[in-house]
């Protein structure tokens, strides 16, 4: 039996739900970091080295001793010169290396002294302005001591967490295989793009968002193409995709019509855990088993299709992937536009940021509803609206940007 149709379940209800019935895979590969972005780091990376490696220069100029500057200006003969990749010899005493950004800084030598703070003539230095001891300076271990975490495990590689890696030498990082999600698109309507369009069809567009946004997330994708509208053939098609991925997102066929055959396919050859939320729009959202492959039916709108993938099924491939932060950001930002019929279920609009810096405000799509596609490419994020509220113009209201869900 399905749950009770005129019981919606909360959004932060449901999306506690749908993270508690998140299981991570546990399978490990190694790769190269040049091959790494993305991924999911399997273990936390600790440094072997200190990082610097050992004292250097912060800047171009002179090494010296600072006990040296007895009376400022203070001319000094140039015994050395070290570039960055080179080691010095011990520095004399009352003499000056002439130094390059990065190099180790010599035996004895305590302070460097910017170029541009010294004059040079021939063979000999002169120091013209007063220099703290030790300035100028970058000690071993400033930035990473030997031993420390570099990186947490759960992390999505960015490409400052590889440069990182690369700064201690790891030239393989262990992450979890990639996830495999397979797609499930139902709708004796759809037709695909290139093909003429019939009288009575449409051209299949969610396809395309839900492939997009999955592969954005970094996860392998199987699609087996349209599936009929019927019960028998959708139930084969759920059959087929839980032997062969560990995810199943399907879209369409979940709401309560003759022809939505997803849902009473999940209910009739698995188990259905969890169905219609009061969100607008995404009412129709579903979350069950075939066997232990999970499935989530998102509805079949387009728009509807693009807020749930985003909002629900996102931070539940996301912490099966392994990602520990999955949870969207919301800013707080100024509404340029006013809501006044309350609704029951919480809304998230398409909107966008315009003007700049704290004159910053979001302006509306002036028409919101589940089939306009077009709403989400003049738009730039959502704003959410909580239920049973209303916005007047200048109120803070709740944003999310597209850029940070759509990665």
């Amino acid at each position: 039996m399905s749950p009770p149709a005129a019981k919606l379940m909360s959004e932060d209800e449901a999306l506690s739900q749908l993270l508690a019935h998140a299981r991570a895979i546990g399978d490990i590969e190694h790769v190269p970091i040049e091959t790494a972005l993305g991924r999911v780091l399997a273990a936390a990376q600790t440094s072997p080295i200190d990082v610097p490696s050992s004292d250097n220069s912060a800047m171009d100029g002179y090494a010296i001793r600072h006990r040296d500057l007895t009376a400022i200006p203070a001319p000094l003969p140039v015994s050395q010169r070290i570039a960055a990749g080179a080691t010095g010899t011990p520095l004399a005493a009352s003499t000056a290396a002439r130094i390059f950004t990065g190099a180790a800084i010599p035996p004895g030598a305590d302070t460097v002294v910017m170029q541009e703070h010294c004059t040079r003539d021939g063979d000999t230095v002169t120091i013209n302005k007063p220099v703290n001891a030790g300035q100028n300076i970058r000690r071993a271990g400033e930035d990473i001591k030997a031993g420390t975490t570099i990186l947490s495990a759960g992390i999505r590689l960015a490409p400052q967490h590889l440069g990182l890696a690369a700064s201690v030498g790891c030239a393989t990082q262990p992450v979890l295989r990639r996830l495999r999600v397979a797609l499930l698109i139902t709708g004796d309507e759809l037709i695909t793009p290139g093909q003429p369009l019939s009288p009575g069809k449409i051209y299949d567009s969610n396809r395309y968002v839900l492939a997009g946004l999955l592969r954005a997330w970094g996860f392998d994708v199987i699609d087996p193409g349209i599936v009929p509208d019927s019960f028998d053939a959708v139930c084969a098609a759920l059959r087929d995709a839980a032997a062969n991925a560990d995810v199943i997102i399907s879209s369409g066929g979940v709401s309560v019509g003759e022809e939505d055959h997803v849902r009473n396919a999940i209910e009739a050859i698995g188990t259905l855990q969890l169905w219609r939320i009061a969100i607008k729009p995404g009412k129709p959202l579903a979350f069950g088993r075939i066997n232990e492959t999970p499935v989530i039916g998102l509805p079949g709108n387009p728009v509807s299709v693009f807020v749930t993938g985003c909002l629900y099924a996102r931070p539940y491939l996301l912490r099966c992937q392994g990602v520990t932060d999955v949870l969207p950001r919301f800013l707080s930002v100024r509404a340029a536009f006013k809501r006044e019929r309350p609704d029951s279920r919480r809304e998230y609009l398409r909107a966008r940021l315009t003007g700049e810096g704290t004159s910053m405000v979001a302006e509306i799509y002036p028409h919101q509803g589940s089939g306009v596609l077009s709403s989400t490419t003049w738009a730039d994020g959502f704003v959410r609206v909580p239920e049973n509220q209303t916005v007047t113009e200048g109120q803070m209201v709740d944003y999310v940007p597209f850029s940070t869900l759509v990665q």
